[in-house]
């Protein structure tokens, strides 16, 4: 099969295609046929050498994707071949034909569903999901601010914010993703280089601030972020490329908390909570992922180059 191989860590061009033996299922293990892989920003990281855990190389990069079952190890019960499936995390990396994956990897893709928006589903729908419910604890009627939210992961953050009842303001940088926010939700969309957004963010809260905050850029914006908190407020670090100089007194004045996270470090239990919930959402259609561009699998650099240079607007995502 055709896979994407990293051989020794660097910038995007590290990624070569060559052919690489199929993966053979073990005990507990799923073998799926790829027709989409999802390109996240984490996947950038770890190709660079700059994820504090480094997979062992050569490596094949990926941990989302969506396609067929095509054969289980022994002692899988969930799944048969056949079946259409999306995955969040792999054994062999999903930048691939075909991803061997534990069987808890592996979850029900409805009909409704193109595969491409599949392979959008594990790291950005798994994040938000945990940063809302798991780590800040949003309620309904909550005012959750989502930074960068044309993006995969502010994507899911407004579908899953708005279907749990909170109020939803989100900021995007052009005005072709802003308007993609709007139809996905939110009920208000910031500009967020206009100089005034944070003003403009605090006077939609009534002046009270915002409840929850979920910083996709906190090398610059979580400074400003709490400043614009209510009582009580929390803010959960989703994604950061560099330092940033806060004043903790606007933290300690409104008794707020700063959460960082990453979805690796997320329980077995939690990340069977994540998954139910998502599934629930694509079957009710709370939940629909947005595909911004599709590239072929070859074109894996350019992907990454992509996804750290432009403005985002929904999901990247490979074919194979």
């Amino acid at each position: 099969m055709k896979a994407i191989r990293v051989h020794n860590f660097g910038a995007p061009e590290v990624m070569i295609i060559e052919d690489v033996h199929d993966p053979m299922p073990g005990i507990g293990e799923v073998m799926v046929r790829l027709h989409a892989a999802g390109v996240n920003p984490v996947d950038t990281y770890i190709r660079s050498g700059l994820y504090p855990s480094k997979p062992i190389l050569p490596f094949t990069p990926g941990m989302d994707g969506a396609g067929i079952v095509e054969s289980i190890g022994q002692g899988v019960k969930r799944f048969a071949p056949g079946d259409r499936v999306y995955v969040a995390g792999t054994i062999s990396g999903s930048y691939a034909e075909k991803a061997l994956c534990r069987e808890s990897q592996v979850h029900n893709l409805p009909q409704k569903l193109s595969f491409a928006q599949g392979a959008s589903l594990g790291v950005p729908y798994g994040a938000a999901y945990r940063a809302l419910f798991q780590k800040a604890k949003s309620v309904p009627g909550e005012v959750v601010l989502v930074h960068g939210a044309s993006g995969g992961v502010g994507i899911a953050a407004v579908q899953l914010a708005r279907a749990a009842g909170l109020h939803v303001i989100g900021t995007a940088g052009t005005e072709k993703g802003r308007a993609l926010v709007r139809e996905q939700g939110a009920h208000h969309v910031i500009d967020h280089y206009a100089p005034d957004h944070m003003e403009q963010i605090l006077k939609l809260s009534g002046g009270r601030g915002v409840d929850v905050i979920l910083e996709i850029l906190a090398n610059v914006n979580l400074g400003k972020d709490l400043g614009i908190l209510a009582q009580n407020g929390r803010v959960v670090v989703i994604g950061s490329r560099g330092t940033v100089e806060i004043d903790p007194r606007h933290a300690m004045m409104r008794d707020a908390s700063i959460y960082g996270m990453v979805l690796m470090n997320a329980s077995e239990c939690e990340m069977f909570i994540i998954h139910s919930a998502i599934e629930a959402g694509l079957e009710n259609g709370s939940l629909s992922p947005v595909v911004g561009r599709e590239f072929p699998l070859h074109e894996a650099a350019r992907s990454h180059h992509e996804i750290m240079e432009s403005k985002a607007y929904g999901k990247l995502v490979l074919i194979p």
